[in-house]
């Protein structure tokens, strides 16, 4: 498939100088999720593991604010006339999408403004970073609707961005976490304005593109790996996986591109 001509039917797409653009685009909705999408967003993050045509992703979303979450109408309604066997094959669906997004090898940028709600706000939990403005207010409202807050990884990844009693709170209440709260909290990794936020997040996107992308890959393999490690494995796979990016062109290019006093052009091989 070529992604520069790939045409998703449940959100937008475009590929920019290697950076691939998710557009979540139901603006008069504030951008819910439907069974649909969450299914063809799971199969495009299980794809781009095996493309070197896209090197990092930007996820946003339209008309001001990220995502509400699941649609009241195309699935929370759907969910209460459901038995056992089809709840369980939905949630595992909803979890494959955040197990994707980690397992992919690109790092995933979330540019977040208004509204990041419920399977939204594990979309943005899930990127490797998160951009997003003063007026984003983020929720894992789960509780609100008579659920638990252990949805999509929550439980797992969240404690691991912000800390346990911060994250308790936040799927315990489900309540609005605004933009400065989560900044401070380190939710996100900077604060732009709305008329700057896409392109800050496209820039940051360019930056990885042009470096070592399979090193940038292997970095979130890592990342990912070894919150099941201890201390002392975690040293010797760090050892394992440098070793392998030491036999790359790219390291090697490096080297020669400082004994010249230029820099070095990556190629990701």
């Amino acid at each position: 498939m070529s992604y520069a001509h790939y045409a998703p039917q449940h959100f937008l797409w475009r590929l920019e100088d290697e950076v691939g653009v998710v557009t979540l685009n139901r603006p008069e909705r504030k951008n819910p999720l439907t069974f649909d999408s969450y299914a063809e967003l799971c199969a495009l993050f299980r794809a781009l593991g095996t493309t070197s045509e896209v090197k990092s992703v930007v996820v946003t979303g339209a008309g001001g604010n990220f995502c509400s979450g699941g649609d009241v109408h195309e699935i929370i309604g759907p969910l209460t006339r459901m038995g056992s066997e089809e709840l369980l094959k939905f949630t595992r669906m909803t979890g494959d999408l955040v197990l994707q997004m980690r397992l992919c090898p690109q790092p995933i940028i979330a540019a977040v403004d208004g509204v990041c709600a419920g399977a939204g706000a594990c979309i943005a939990m899930a990127a490797d970073m998160r951009l997003a403005t003063a007026n984003a207010r983020t929720a894992f409202l789960f509780t609100r609707v008579g659920l638990a807050g252990c949805d999509m990884g929550a439980c797992a990844l969240l404690p691991r961005v912000i800390g346990q009693g911060r994250a308790a709170e936040l799927l315990f209440t489900g309540r609005n976490m605004s933009g400065e709260e989560a900044e401070r909290w380190g939710f996100l990794n900077r604060l732009c304005s709305p008329e700057t936020l896409l392109t800050e997040a496209l820039k940051l996107a360019a930056e990885l593109t042009s470096g070592p992308t399979f090193a940038h890959s292997m970095t979130k393999k890592m990342l990912q790996q070894e919150w099941n490690m201890g201390v002392d494995q975690a040293i010797d796979a760090e050892a394992q996986a440098q070793a392998i990016c030491m036999a790359t062109n790219d390291f090697h290019r490096a080297y020669h591109a400082f004994v010249d006093k230029q820099k070095p052009d990556f190629k990701g091989d």
